[in-house]
């Protein structure tokens, strides 16, 4: 009887595969007035390229891979300029190994670049690290981080492949995740749930005199915030956590600009830890975070070990950044219209999983699947 339920099971499955692949949505195309929208184009600096479509442009440093401005709607970067060039945007992961017991954090900056697509629909950038014994600062792994926009697009995907080769040595693996630290003076209004929605403290609210260090680190009480309405109130990162299965969009709005910055997952297989794993969203900075997987909440338990020579790989997203914005000045209906614009996107991406454009060969992408089901 078990067995005839599992099969009736898979055969459901199955089923809405099929009819995925026979209806597909357009990923990422929000541009509702039907106005044709202009080509992609790939702008070849000294140091930086710049990817733009006329709604959005994304400028990556090179060879290292790092988001270093993201522009929109006028706007011409969306991250905080203070930062240094590297700590704007970036994939990073945790790591240590026997020969470097100490956990370190490596933002993955790569060594090699180069154009794996470019024309009017679409482009597509590779970043890639090649490791070599010598290379002791590094984890033992290759690295090719990738960097997609669309043509009517208003926003950027990105995934990665992490992939360990026979030989390498063993290693243990903490967290991996993308970061985004987003303009200080644009946003502070949070919003990661219908529930969970709100102005935020910033920084310098986490800092002593305006608040007091409590338990550990990342818990401060804040006792003479910027925003007086947040006095006597608790600011801890992981009061924002989400379980892998409702970590579907969260993001940021400012109030000055009318514009949304929102992060979209369109599938929780790629994390690990199962659909009750939490993870971090986004939290004070203001920083958006997408964390693929952590010990967070459940201890080393969950920490990837390698041995001597173990191979592996794995693909991770792609992930969606989404840019929208609207005029109106009241901010109820501003943070109202673009919060339910992205929970409209990331049902749009959502629909149209598996992709049927990242062109790694690793991503095992729509058209992959469809063909299998019609053979």
């Amino acid at each position: 009887m078990k067995m005839k339920s599992l099969c009736l099971l898979i055969f459901v499955q199955l089923l809405l595969l099929f009819a995925a692949c026979s209806a597909r949505v357009n990923p990422g195309n929000m541009n509702k007035d039907l106005v044709p929208s202009p080509p992609v184009e790939l702008r070849r600096l000294s140091n930086h390229v710049v990817m733009d479509n006329g709604l959005a442009q994304i400028t990556l440093s090179t060879p290292g891979g790092m988001i270093d401005g993201i522009g929109y709607n006028g706007i011409n970067n969306l991250l905080e300029p203070e930062n240094s060039p590297g700590y704007r945007g970036y994939w990073d992961l945790v790591w240590s190994t026997e020969q470097v017991p100490k956990i370190a954090q490596d933002r993955l900056s790569t060594t090699n670049f180069s154009v794996i697509a470019e024309d009017e629909n679409k482009v597509e950038l590779s970043f890639t690290r090649t490791w070599n014994p010598s290379s002791q600062n590094i984890p033992p792994m290759n690295i090719d981080k990738r960097y997609v926009m669309l043509r009517g697009s208003p926003g950027f995907y990105t995934y990665s492949i992490y992939e360990r080769l026979e030989g390498m040595p063993s290693t243990t693996i903490a967290q991996t995740r993308v970061s985004f630290k987003l303009s200080q003076k644009l946003f502070d209004y949070m919003a990661i749930s219908d529930e969970r929605q709100r102005y935020m403290p910033t920084p310098k609210d986490r800092e002593p005199p305006r608040s007091v260090q409590l338990a550990y680190h990342e818990a401060v009480l804040l006792t003479n915030p910027s925003n007086p309405s947040l006095k006597g109130e608790v600011d801890d990162k992981f009061q924002y956590s989400k379980d892998n299965k409702d970590n579907l969009v969260h993001g940021w709005i400012s109030d000055e600009t009318g514009v949304g910055f929102w992060v979209i997952s369109p599938s929780f297989e790629y994390r690990s830890g199962g659909p009750f794993k939490q993870e971090l969203t986004s939290h004070t900075g203001p920083t958006s975070l997408v964390v693929f997987f952590s010990n967070h909440y459940s201890g080393k338990e969950l920490d990837l070990h390698f041995g001597d020579g173990e191979a592996w790989k794995k693909v991770y997203g792609p992930v969606f950044v989404y840019l929208n914005s609207a005029s109106t000045k009241n901010v109820g209906d501003l943070h109202s219209t673009l919060w339910t614009d992205a929970k409209q996107q990331a049902s749009i991406e959502q629909q149209s999983w598996p992709y049927s454009f990242p062109l790694s060969s690793d991503y095992p992408h729509a058209g992959i699947l469809c063909r299998r089901m019609s053979n």
